[in-house]
């Protein structure tokens, strides 16, 4: 009798020995689990947060940039999905908009393409809070012509050289005149005024203020 109660007492020891060692899994899964959750929670509003922060493009109280042709303005009423929107800027410098309409884009600053729109939704809304964002700046230009290997027009990016510009044609050609480029430019008065570029000299550290930024307008001419 007494080696069968030794025995039984040590079956019981090993059941709850078993039972602990299980519930001490079960409660560390769990918070392993719980923290996984709680980082894959958090992971996409961090990201979120992140995409908010980043405005790219001209911004909404900006009063320098002037809008043109061809931009690509976004347009965000704040709670208001059905009427936030992307929209280019026609070629008659007109935007449409639910509630709005047509509005003149073209030849306005953000900040003034904001305030029209904000008065023209409160017969709507009440208190509308607008923003105008210039995506793209599509508008603003400039022409490259003769020896490169992709002649043609191309939006001017912030600071773009002439040298900027020649890499983005494509390089020269075999047989350019590295040394007879010009840019023609138009001045305020309508006159054209020619601007010297001799590749070699650049390239060679001289006369650097020859490689101007180009402007809107401006024409590279590779002979």
């Amino acid at each position: 009798m007494i080696i069968e109660k030794k025995s039984t007492g040590r079956w019981q020891l090993g059941l709850l020995l078993t039972c602990a060692l299980s519930f001490s899994s079960l409660w560390a899964q769990s918070g392993s689990d719980a923290a996984k959750s709680t980082s894959t929670t958090d992971a996409p509003s961090a990201a979120s947060s992140q995409m908010q922060s980043a405005a790219p493009g001209i911004q909404t109280d900006d009063d320098t940039y002037v809008i043109g042709n061809d931009d690509i303005l976004a347009v965000n009423v704040w709670k208001e999905a059905e009427i936030s929107r992307s929209v280019p800027v026609r070629s008659d410098g007109k935007i449409s908009l639910p509630l709005v309409g047509e509005v003149q884009a073209g030849g306005k600053t953000p900040k003034a393409l904001k305030a029209e729109i904000t008065e023209k939704l409160k017969s709507y809304i009440s208190e509308p809070e607008v923003t105008v964002i210039v995506q793209e700046m599509r508008s603003k230009k400039f022409n490259i012509l003769g020896q490169v290997g992709r002649p043609g027009s191309y939006p001017i990016t912030n600071s773009m050289t002439v040298l900027d510009g020649i890499a983005l044609a494509g390089g020269f050609r075999d047989f350019a005149k590295k040394k007879s480029i010009y840019v023609l430019r138009r001045k305020p008065d309508g006159s054209q005024q020619r601007l010297p570029f001799n590749y070699k000299e650049v390239i060679a550290g001289k006369n650097a203020d020859q490689n101007v930024k180009l402007e809107p307008g401006d024409t590279v001419v590779i002979p």
